[in-house]
């Protein structure tokens, strides 16, 4: 009969009351380490079989494996870098230690001293002198961490997911490695790193649905950021020619596969820049964070090295839709009998541009899957993009999209505080008709386009799609160590 979990918790729960009450701590304060198990096999990982070294070493870890019997027994313990051997003999360790060893628990942190060898077998081992019980597991882990009902559990015990999945781990320390190549990329540009408020009075900066809270000492109610890009240009109307921010932003709207509503992104502003140069910073970044100019994402190769492409949306929406006279210049009765033939829904409210973003969104993103520059979005949807040099219907906006979904959005920044003020208004009037992701009026940040911001290039970068791009993963919550999820049911 199979031993239950909680049969097993209890045994492990009076071990733990056993050890207590011979005079042992189950859960020590410390304990002195002097090797990683990676130290060890890049130091004497060319052993030959059955070498001692007369090396010492003291190795702590959660102990993974645990076999033999007799006077002689094996255990691996895994710690941050890998995993390392323990031989316990009982003639070395005593018939104490030797006892308490082999009454162990896979799951226990552990650490041990001794010799450095390699067994006859062609393992690298420490030959344990002493071993320490460092903290009692009570919950066994996992024997399997397969199939769809455990992908949730994954992702609600993320500690056991790490302690059992080295793919986990992959991905964890590969999103850190990400994050650090960005900052030292943007660093090594000139631009400086900045931190600006997640908690504001007025959401603005991207149109999406905040979420909403209070500060009991002022009483007035505070936003969470949905994007930190009003106060990043405060900063440039201040005077700093580069800043960026790696951010937490927080949007109250739906979950997927591909939106958490706590995401990071990647931030910049220069002065005296436009969108091109931000196309050149984008893809800079994205080469220099990726392993090799050609990577494989869900079996298929994409092509993260060279130039990408570059089309405007509405050559793009052309093609897809065989409409080659579509221009934003139609008629909203002719945009939405295009609509209306392709089974694309709209709003009367909506103008041509929106109804052409609704089509590329429809018919041509998810095809979308080397990384490419989409260009010039409908002054519509871009309320603080600046119209395009060559064409009032249009912003100087670009969007990246890769593997079928948005990477990153720049703009040539809208600095004119006449221009802005009637875009936040329009903006204003669809907030009125009912549309909750709308910006409102920021009479502040219109006052500091008034004392003069310097021609500028913004861009943000999804750091959770870019890491999910990078590690071959297909959900966000595979790249977030702590994704949001219902509460769990009793």
């Amino acid at each position: 009969m199979t031993e239950r979990f909680d049969d097993i918790e209890r045994a492990r729960l009076d071990k733990v009351e056993q050890m207590r009450a011979s005079g042992v701590n189950p859960y020590p304060v410390r304990f002195d380490r002097t090797h990683t198990a990676a130290a060890i096999h890049g130091e004497h990982g060319e052993l030959e079989q059955g070498a001692e070294t007369g090396a010492r070493a003291s190795v702590a870890g959660r102990l993974v494996l645990k076999r033999g019997h007799g006077k002689m027994s094996f255990g691996t313990l895994r710690d941050g870098t890998g995993e390392i051997q323990l031989m316990c003999q009982l003639d070395r360790l005593g018939a104490e230690s030797y006892a308490a060893f082999e009454g162990l628990d896979l799951g226990d942190w552990v650490g041990a001293e001794g010799e450095i060898i390699k067994t006859r077998k062609g393992e690298l081992s420490v030959r344990a002198d002493s071993l320490q019980l460092l903290a009692k597991s009570i919950r066994p882990l996992p024997e399997k961490w397969h199939g769809l009902r455990d992908v949730e559990q994954r992702y609600r015990r993320r500690y056991v997911d790490l302690a059992v999945n080295p793919e986990a781990r992959r991905i964890a320390e590969l999103r850190a490695r990400t994050v650090q190549g960005l900052r030292e990329f943007m660093s090594a540009r000139g631009f400086l790193e900045v931190e600006t408020p997640m908690l504001q009075s007025q959401p603005g900066g991207a149109t999406a649905r905040p979420f909403v809270t209070h500060i009991n000492a002022l009483d007035m109610d505070l936003y969470l950021r949905i994007a930190p890009e009003l106060y990043l240009k405060r900063l440039v109307v201040g005077g700093m020619e580069r800043v960026f921010e790696i951010n937490r932003n927080f949007r109250n709207e739906g979950v997927s596969v591909k939106h958490n509503p706590e995401f990071t992104m990647l931030e910049a502003y220069q002065a005296y820049a436009d969108y091109t140069e931000m196309m050149e910073l984008t893809q800079s970044m994205v080469q220099a964070v990726s392993p090799a100019e050609v990577i494989e994402y869900q079996g298929r190769a994409v092509q993260i090295g060279g130039d990408w492409r570059r089309a405007s949306m509405l050559e793009l929406v052309r093609e897809a839709v065989g409409a080659q006279d579509l221009s934003y210049d139609w008629p909203v009765e002719r945009a939405r009998e295009l609509c209306d033939r392709d089974g694309v829904p709209y709003e009367k409210r909506w103008g041509t541009g929106k109804l052409v973003v609704e089509l590329f969104e429809k018919h041509v993103e998810h095809g979308l899957w080397d990384p490419t520059f989409v260009t010039d979005y409908p002054v519509e949807v871009s309320p603080l993009a600046r119209i395009h040099r060559n064409d009032p219907n249009v912003t100087e906006r670009f969007e990246v999209i890769a593997v079928g979904r948005e990477l990153a959005n720049a703009f040539s920044e809208l600095n004119d505080p006449v221009d802005q003020r009637a875009r936040f208004e329009a903006q204003a009037r669809e907030k009125a008709a009912g549309d909750d992701e709308a910006m409102s009026v920021d009479e502040d940040y219109l006052r500091a386009l008034e004392y003069g911001m310097p021609p500028a290039g913004g861009l943000g970068v999804g750091v959770d799609r870019l890491v999910m791009l990078l590690a071959d993963v297909a959900s966000i919550r595979e790249v977030i160590l702590f994704p949001l999820l219902r509460p769990e049911a009793e």
